[in-house]
């Protein structure tokens, strides 16, 4: 019998999709934890660094720096890191708030890359009406595994 539980395909990822194109943050981790599908945190070294990150995750960063300026390389080196992947693979992009990289995903699609989702809710969710976050969404708040340096 032949093991298919790593080749997750576009039909499923699409079926754990939303229609929108995005995964619940715990749908997500449970794809990530069980190998089929990799994070891609899309956020810049700064956010990792300081407001903590899921551990294992890889990272190409949609903008960098505090004036948060758009890499020009993101597709590319999403590209690379999707091509060192065993075929085929599922890519989960996280961010701040899920805007990111919906942004990023949009971006990866129209380039061709396949099979590249979007987390809602991203790492620490949206804002409250006391303009903070991880209060009531985000992968912290659900509780799910995240690191700090």
């Amino acid at each position: 019998m032949t093991d298919y539980s790593h080749h997750y395909t576009l039909q499923e990822a699409a079926a754990h999709a939303q229609d929108d194109g995005t995964v619940a943050p715990r749908r997500a981790w449970q794809l990530v934890s069980e190998g089929r599908a990799l994070l891609v945190d899309v956020r810049t070294a700064e956010e990792r660094k300081f407001v903590g990150h899921v551990p294992g995750s890889a990272h190409v960063p949609w903008a960098t720096g505090t004036a948060l300026s758009r890499n020009p390389r993101f597709v590319r080196e999403l590209g690379a890191l999707i091509a060192k992947q065993p075929q085929p693979t599922t890519v989960l992009l996280i961010c701040r708030s899920g805007k990111r990289s919906a942004l990023a995903a949009q971006e990866a699609a129209k380039a061709g890359l396949a099979n590249v989702l979007n987390v809602s809710e991203g790492f620490e969710g949206d804002l409250d009406d006391a303009q903070q976050r991880g209060r009531f969404n985000g992968w912290r708040f659900h509780g799910l595994p995240w690191i700090q340096d």
